[in-house]
């Protein structure tokens, strides 16, 4: 996916994962006991702060709190933009 925003210093565009649908036994959830995802992937990245280069790159699965970065919405799509530190991993 491309979008057209690029961020600044060590900032983060992540498109969550999508919420849980079905419990493990089957059971439909509501949208309103959805909990929020804490998994994403990366769309896109800044270059960095002068001295400290970003350990993140664009396609990269990452792991992020519950309440960490900011809502946005880019063509249509829900995104959160962050800081690279309110990222906790990456998963491989």
């Amino acid at each position: 996916m491309s979008i057209n925003v690029k961020p600044l210093a060590d900032r983060v565009i992540v498109e969550p994962a999508a919420a849980e649908e079905k419990t493990a036994g089957g059971i439909i959830i509501p949208d309103t006991a959805k909990e929020k995802p804490k998994q994403g992937k990366i769309v896109a990245a800044g270059p960095g702060k002068v001295d400290e280069p970003m350990s993140v790159k664009i396609g990269d699965t990452v792991l992020y709190g519950q309440y960490s970065g900011t809502e946005i919405k880019i063509g249509g799509s829900d995104f959160l933009i962050m800081k690279e530190s309110d990222i906790y991993g990456i998963v491989v």
